[in-house]
């Protein structure tokens, strides 16, 4: 027994166990569709499709289809020309069945095509859930600046201002308060270990012997 199938928007006349390929379907390979539009079986004619009539097909395999060149030229004062490549997505298919009746209660499958409303619902059912997000790095570093920043901020409430000392402006203040200086007292007691310590730690590069900071806070003290 044959039937005439209609998918794709074209017909094919089919029976049991042949194969045959169309347009691009929303199955994977060893699912078993059914298509549902069928216009006869056997003798049995539809207006326009049989009633309760079907033919179902075990899917093979997911393939494109042999490339076809487009070339178009337009002799024209602007002339132009273009070139393009297209390969059909194809599905394979081996029918296994015909039915006469029963199509409603078989429970298999409708076959749907991939590029139809429900074969695109059907394909982002089946995709996997997205993975959230990471947080963005300016985002991440912003919501943790102020808890960096606190430190200086509460060293810098009852410091000196550090920015007496020669060459020491509010970046280098900034550096001064986060490494715990707060007050001219502390850099009049450094010691030469202290000094290389915070020339090595704080990348002053010598700044601290070379202006003379422990000298100047010793005249401050002095004159405080």
């Amino acid at each position: 027994m044959f039937a005439v199938l209609k998918t794709g928007g074209k017909q094919y006349r089919v029976q049991s166990g042949d194969v045959l390929r169309v347009e691009k379907l929303a199955a994977t390979a060893g699912e078993t569709v059914q298509f549902n539009d069928v216009l006869m079986v056997g003798s049995t004619v539809g207006a326009p499709l049989v009633d309760d009539a079907a033919v179902q097909a075990e899917v093979l395999d997911q393939i494109k289809g042999v490339k076809t060149i487009n070339f178009v030229k337009r002799r024209r004062k602007h002339s132009s020309k273009r070139t393009k490549g297209h390969r059909q997505q194809l599905t394979v298919l081996r029918i296994t069945e015909i039915l006469e009746t029963g199509a409603g209660a078989s429970g298999v499958k409708a076959a749907v095509g991939a590029g139809s409303v429900a074969g695109v619902a059907a394909a982002a059912e089946a995709a996997p859930a997205p993975k959230k997000a990471k947080a963005a790095p300016k985002a991440k570093a912003a919501a943790e600046a102020p808890a960096k920043e606190a430190p200086a901020a509460e060293a810098s409430a009852g410091a000196d201002d550090l920015k007496k000392l020669s060459g020491v402006g509010p970046a280098l203040e900034k550096k001064l308060l986060a490494a715990g200086v707060t007050s001219f007292a502390q850099i009049a007691s450094w010691t030469e270990a202290d000094i290389a310590e915070f020339d090595e730690k704080l990348s002053f590069k010598g700044r601290i012997e070379r202006e003379g900071w422990v000298e100047q806070a010793k005249a401050i003290v002095a004159e405080g």
